[in-house]
């Protein structure tokens, strides 16, 4: 699969079977985040794999109660653990980490795996579960694992009603 397709195929993925992420897969997609660009070079983030089944059920809590967070077999957690504004105004904490889940999602799909970006979730809770220091923020979050379903349809917008050329 090209990146083209991966991008193409990518969709958030709210159901997952029980089986297992193999070893290889799953290093494959956490060195995608790796791997991924960041401010100045500095990979100031820090990426979370959580694959222990109760940590998962109370990774579902802190993630308001959303079962998949529970149901797949790994929950991706992505924590920046410096946050300072880059010339352009943009934080680095939260560019550096998307980047990072981005690809890996990316890596995932092309491996057939399943994701779900994820906004809603207290901070301090997935903090509180995965012993993250308080100097650390919880970005993203994402379940991996083998969907269940095959997703919704996504819609877009037309092309022209996003992109234009030269000036807005």
């Amino acid at each position: 699969m090209t990146v083209w397709e991966s991008i193409q195929a990518r969709k958030s993925i709210r159901a997952y079977t029980d089986e297992p992420v193999g070893e290889e897969a799953l290093r494959r997609i956490l060195e995608a985040g790796v791997i991924a660009p960041s401010a100045a070079n500095r990979q100031t983030w820090r990426i979370i794999a959580v694959r222990d089944a109760d940590t998962r059920q109370k990774m579902m809590e802190a993630c308001n109660g959303q079962t998949m967070v529970g149901q797949a077999p790994v929950v991706l957690v992505v924590c920046a653990g410096e946050d300072r504004p880059m010339p352009c105004g943009q934080h680095t904490a939260p560019v550096d980490c998307s980047i990072a889940l981005s690809f890996m999602m990316l890596e995932a799909t092309e491996l057939g795996l399943g994701t779900c970006w994820l906004g809603a979730f207290s901070q301090e809770k997935v903090k509180d579960v995965l012993d993250i220091p308080e100097d650390y923020q919880v970005v993203a979050v994402s379940p991996l694992g083998h969907p269940a379903a095959q997703g919704r349809p996504r819609d877009r917008k037309a092309f022209e009603d996003i992109v234009s050329y030269d000036k807005f």
